[in-house]
């Protein structure tokens, strides 16, 4: 008995789902700000392939999967960026000394 490859694929991605989360929530508050630089590291080049993928194609026609997949994915990268910088941002604000007030 065979098993559909994309059964199988769908199944790697839900375990990845669960993977990430308990990953994820289990770091410590102290290395969340090294974490978040990674993070927006891949995401850096994530969002290169994002673009070539939205500008690739020689037809003429901008709505194939490859383009509308391309455009959504430049757009996700490019808010989880943002985000993450300011996360790590609010992060490193945290460990500041407070100035006195007289």
């Amino acid at each position: 008995m065979e098993i559909d490859p994309f059964i199988f694929r769908l199944s790697i991605f839900i375990l990845s789902i669960f993977i990430g989360y308990y990953v994820v929530w289990s770091v410590t508050p102290s290395l969340h700000t090294p974490l978040m630089s990674v993070t927006n590291a891949i995401s850096s080049v994530i969002i290169v392939g994002a673009i070539i993928a939205a500008l690739a194609g020689g037809s003429g026609n901008i709505f194939d999967t490859a383009n509308v997949f391309g455009y959504l994915a430049t757009i996700l990268a490019a808010v989880n960026i943002f985000g993450g910088f300011l996360v790590t941002h609010r992060m490193l604000a945290m460990y500041k000394k407070k100035k006195d007030k007289k």
